[in-house]
């Protein structure tokens, strides 16, 4: 039997990184953990590329846009929805979801989601190290093994 191994060398891979403003403090800290993460895989600084929404629903159409680009190997997206008191947080958090991975399966670019879902602010910011350090991974890890199967 023939299984591939893990791969997590980001050596040579052009990432890019779309992160929601709203929730600002947990999605910096999303980013900034995996940001750290990617350069310590070997992604070179000048290889990583970062754009900027305002919100978690506008992620999946600048995310497209970079896969149709064919700049980038992998992207990750980068966002917190909170639940609040309303219906909203289901809407923003189903969609967002879907719509990201609809473009990882239409355009065959690898999407790590860290789109963090959670009740409470103080949820959001004990996951954002880890979730953020997790995309940077799942990101190179899924280069590597899509490489790998052609």
């Amino acid at each position: 039997m023939k299984e591939f191994e893990k791969n997590i060398n980001g050596s040579g891979l052009r990432i890019g990184i779309v992160q929601s403003r709203f929730n600002d403090d947990v999605c910096e800290g999303l980013l900034g953990a995996c940001r750290s993460r990617l350069v310590q895989q070997g992604v070179r600084e000048d290889d990583i590329t970062l754009a900027t929404v305002p919100g978690a629903l506008e992620i999946a159409l600048v995310l497209q846009r970079m896969a149709q680009s064919g700049k980038f190997d992998a992207l990750i997206a980068l966002g917190a929805v909170i639940r609040g008191d309303t219906y909203h947080f289901e809407v923003v958090s189903n969609e967002s979801a879907r719509c990201v991975g609809e473009v990882q399966l239409h355009t065959g670019v690898p999407i790590a989601n860290a789109i963090l879902t959670t009740d409470t602010d103080e949820q959001a910011i004990a996951r954002m190290h880890v979730k953020g350090s997790e995309a940077a991974l799942v990101a190179i890890e899924m280069v590597n093994l899509l490489r790998g199967l052609t």
